[in-house]
């Protein structure tokens, strides 16, 4: 016979990782019925026996209905089992597909909770370093340099932004500072870890090119000392004796591809700080 009175029920959703995507289901389920007393209740990281018999407990005494995404098969099974021993209704929001996958299909599983949320973790993070770097491209919001995993610093043209941008898509958030002669480069370049700021010098002759090419390019660039060789050679010397008085580390980049200077920047952040320390956590 059913149960028709108006007690609150509370559903209890199980699962080895977060947890999100049964909430989620169950959430999308209970909308349907705006007049009973529906309680939904959480329950993370159950991955031991010990937990499983815990969890059935709670829901027990509650007089509740688990709910479960269990990819872990022998962690689901033995839910499953207990559930079925102590009386306690479940619904197993994962198993019916997984087995279908795994037995019918030969399929085998990682049986790993929570890999779904680590890779969409992993995609999050790449998509929020690269909002980070082209909000804090050329010098933008400086306030902030202080967030950046790594900064890259130099004189026009030196290829600041596409390194930047560069190393932004493998989840590194990237600020760049331009250095001009005659203007003060921001404070905040002088305060921030010296061991994660990264001087770019450029062969002399490299860069007038660089530089010729893009005056063509645009074709209004009314400084002439934009390509002259004296005035961009004060440059770079006025920007290297900015990376002597912070402590920066200095990369040659002259006739090198962006992913070589990548992958040694980044080989030099991983060795000074860490795998678990190579990132600014916010």
């Amino acid at each position: 016979m059913r149960d028709r009175t108006n007690k609150a029920v509370s559903i209890f959703v199980v699962s080895g990782g977060k947890g999100v995507t049964g909430h989620t289901i169950v959430q999308t389920l209970i909308i349907q019925y705006p007049e009973n007393k529906l309680n939904v209740k959480l329950i993370p990281d159950v991955r031991t026996e010990e937990k499983v018999l815990e969890v059935i407990k709670k829901v027990k005494d509650a007089n509740g209905i688990l709910t479960h995404t269990m990819v872990n098969s022998d962690m689901r099974s033995f839910l499953i089992e207990e559930c079925e021993k102590q009386e306690v209704k479940q619904a197993d929001l994962m198993g019916g597909l997984a087995n279908i996958i795994e037995n019918d299909y030969g399929l085998p599983s990682l049986n790993t909770p929570g890999l779904y949320h680590k890779i969409n973790a992993q995609y999050y993070k790449r998509i929020e370093a690269m909002e980070y770097t082209l909000h804090h491209d050329d010098g933008l919001n400086a306030q902030d340099l202080r967030k950046a995993d790594i900064v890259v610093t130099g004189v026009s043209r030196c290829g600041k932004t596409p390194l930047s941008v560069y190393m932004s898509m493998f989840g590194w958030k990237v600020a760049n500072i331009p250095l001009v002669k005659g203007i003060d480069p921001p404070k905040e370049l002088f305060e921030i870890d010296k061991n994660r700021v990264f001087g770019l010098n450029i062969n002399l002759n490299h860069l007038v090119i660089q530089r010729q090419k893009r005056w063509k390019g645009i074709g209004n660039l009314s400084n002439m000392n934009y390509t002259d060789t004296k005035t961009v050679g004060q440059e770079l010397q006025y920007a290297k004796f900015l990376f002597k008085r912070g402590g920066f580390t200095q990369i040659n980049i002259s006739n090198k591809a962006i992913e070589s200077t990548a992958n040694e920047i980044i080989g030099l952040i991983i060795d000074r700080f860490g795998e678990e320390n190579q990132f600014i956590e916010d």
